[in-house]
């Protein structure tokens, strides 16, 4: 033991040096055959009272262990030897050195949400003989901290008739609710370890795409949470152009330490704990370590307070970030189970995703790849018609709200069936949709002649978000411009329901009453690669509405390409058609078109003048019946441009 961690811990002797035992004997004297002992969770899990335990294992036969989070590397089962049943392991969330054992049946799963466990021990229902933690050496006043793990621990040492500890240290003397007091410490061991370090695998491309949509869905001054997860973890990166982000999350990692160093976190604009990080637990390097200990700015609770609803709620925009395992068409969400096999477990999933549904503008997310590899070499899709036999649906259709996978986001909340099949569709892996869309189709959730995106040689065309800009209109509001989806048809209805019977008659030179699924439905499943309609959206808190749409669809001429566009009536005279006119230009120049044509009523005096003030060469081609043809060559710009 180093000479400062010597001095550390020279005044704890002189107190409370009656407290302290052998390893052999803290468990010995405290651990009898067929009692139930908790294990402290994740990254403050006590390895060496852990690993003594297990190893006198033939002597504490019918040993019950409680686990939360587990992340040791430490195998139990293999300490004992051949006796598979000497003593069994329940644990709430399924860490990876315990899963094969729950598989084999050898180990219990208890499915939970997280903010319901402490109650389960504070109620009596499960009694807790022992529990063994790690600590921090107490301070003057014989307080140790829990460290980097207060979640359930807290909770269940306050009840458990014994409690034998690790003093460490190594353990960041952690901030908040997250004291215990030697007095309600019956023995403990002193020891000299680091506590365990987490790191996740560097996001991929994948995942850094994911990140960036769900960096989109963030606004400035909003409240994070994020759950464990390759995905969850990589958005932070993904952050970095944010202001004023707060954090009320059950666990954080590194990420969110090098945002707080670059002045993205603050906390100052939360409305519950202002200027404070909330956490329960933390799971990640020495420099996250280093960053929670003696923290004033980071404060851990129990998860019965971090993870509560109402709590939750009152976090002004609070984002919650969740991973998924897989995601049924209709929006069932599984994240604890491959099919009949246990994975993971609820954790706080279903805490947050309620606590940010309910809270003022809050946004529920969910993230997922779009597929899976599986041990066979075989690509499945993580969005499936339905959830493969045995998988638990942990967020119901009714909890979710966005979810997210390299291929966008789908906005689920209250919508339709048809709608969300059609959201999860367009955000599925090209190579599922259309098997996808097929299982939709005979089982009646969309029309039976719904159709997706496609090329000319039949392939899923997929969406360009490469296209997607926002725009400053010239009244000072912000909408955005972006190629048209399948998920649109209801809107552009809209759009076009309210015109009069002159913007019909500008439109499409005729009267029209119905505007119908048939009619619309070829203008939101177009091929981006030989036409393109773009839609400027206007949102206003939680609700969307286009305002307008423009678009070119290829001709009989190959390099030539029809124009048309639409304007709500409330929204015409800010710019907007002009800037759909230049940005289709650009896009048109991209995909290889030369000329826009197009023929406007020599009534539409609006429209006239937007194409005469168009800066690119014109040509009239006819002039007839009150109608004016007209070309433009979109290779150059003339004189107007100026």
């Amino acid at each position: 033991m180093s000479k400062q961690n010597s001095e550390k811990l020279s005044h704890l002797f002189n107190k409370y040096s009656k407290k302290e035992v052998s390893l052999e004997d803290a468990i010995k004297n405290f651990i009898s055959p067929g009692e139930r002992v908790f294990i402290g969770s994740g990254c403050a899990e006590p390895i060496d009272l852990t690993r003594k335990l297990a190893e006198l294992g033939q002597e504490l036969p019918d040993v019950q262990m409680i686990h939360f989070l587990n992340l040791s590397d430490l195998d139990y089962y293999k300490t004992i030897g051949t006796v598979k049943d000497l003593f069994r392991h329940n644990v709430f969330f399924i860490g990876e050195n315990l899963r094969e054992a729950v598989a084999r049946g050898q180990a219990d799963y208890t499915p939970m949400l997280l903010s319901e466990i402490p109650r389960l021990f504070k109620s009596g229902k499960i009694h807790i003989d022992t529990a063994l933690i790690q600590v921090s050496p107490p301070d003057k006043y014989g307080f140790c901290s829990y460290g980097v793990n207060v979640d359930i621990v807290k909770p269940i040492a306050e009840v458990a008739e014994y409690v034998v500890a690790e003093i460490n240290p190594n353990m960041p003397r952690t901030l908040g609710d997250s004291f215990i007091h030697m007095d309600d410490i019956d023995a403990f061991i002193t020891v000299d370890h680091d506590p365990i370090k987490f790191s996740y695998e560097p996001p991929g491309k994948v995942a850094e795409k994911v990140g960036k949509y769900v960096a989109s869905l963030i606004e400035d001054e909003s409240t994070i949470q994020m759950g464990i997860g390759q995905i969850p973890n990589a958005v932070t990166s993904e952050l970095k152009d944010k202001k004023d982000l707060g954090i009320h999350t059950e666990v954080f990692s590194d990420g969110i330490v090098d945002l707080v160093n670059k002045g993205v976190v603050t906390c100052k604009k939360k409305t519950l704990h202002k200027d404070k990080i909330i956490c329960s637990f933390v799971m990640g390097s020495q420099k996250l370590y280093d960053f929670v200990d003696d923290n004033p700015m980071v404060e851990f609770h129990p998860v019965d307070y971090v993870n509560d609803v109402t709590i939750i709620c009152q976090n002004q925009k609070q984002v919650a970030i969740n991973a998924a395992l897989s995601i049924d068409i209709t929006g069932q969400v599984n994240s604890d189970s491959i099919g009949l096999r246990f994975y993971s477990g609820i954790g706080g999933q279903v805490d947050f995703v309620r606590g940010a549904g309910r809270a003022e503008e809050g946004k529920p997310i969910m993230v997922l790849p779009s597929t899976v590899k599986l041990e066979d070499g075989k690509v499945v899709s993580r969005i499936v018609p339905t959830l493969q036999q045995g998988s638990g649906v942990v967020i119901t259709r009714g909890d979710v709200h966005y979810v997210v996978t390299e291929w966008g986001i789908a906005d689920l909340h209250g919508k339709s069936i048809r709608e969300r099949v059609l959201q999860l569709i367009n955000i599925a892996h090209p190579d599922f949709r259309e098997e996808l869309l097929e299982k939709a189709k005979e089982w009646n959730y969309v029309y039976k002649d719904q159709e997706l995106p496609k090329s000319v040689e039949g392939r899923i065309s997929i969406y360009p978000d490469k296209y997607e800009t926002k725009l400053e209109l010239d009244n000072g509001e912000t909408v955005l411009i972006r190629p048209v989806k399948p998920t649109d048809e209801r809107m552009l209805q809209e759009l076009h329901y309210s015109l009069d019977e002159e913007d019909i008659y500008y439109r499409f030179f005729q009267q029209m009453s119905d505007f119908r699924h048939k009619k619309i439905q070829p203008m939101v499943t177009i091929d981006y690669t030989t036409s393109m309609i773009l839609v400027a959206v206007h949102s206003e808190q939680s609700s969307e509405e286009i305002i307008a749409q423009g678009g070119f669809f290829k001709t009989h001429q190959p390099s030539v390409a029809e124009i048309a566009f639409l304007v709500h009536k409330d929204w015409r005279g800010l710019g907007l058609t002009t800037f759909l006119l230049n940005y289709l230009v650009q896009i048109g120049r991209e995909l290889g078109y030369k000329e826009f044509g197009g023929s406007i009523l020599l009534d539409n005096k609006a429209m006239l003048y937007i194409i005469d003030k168009a800066p690119y060469p014109m040509t009239l081609k006819n002039v007839e019946q009150g109608v004016m043809e007209f070309k433009m060559d979109i290779t150059q710009k003339t004189e107007k441009a100026k």
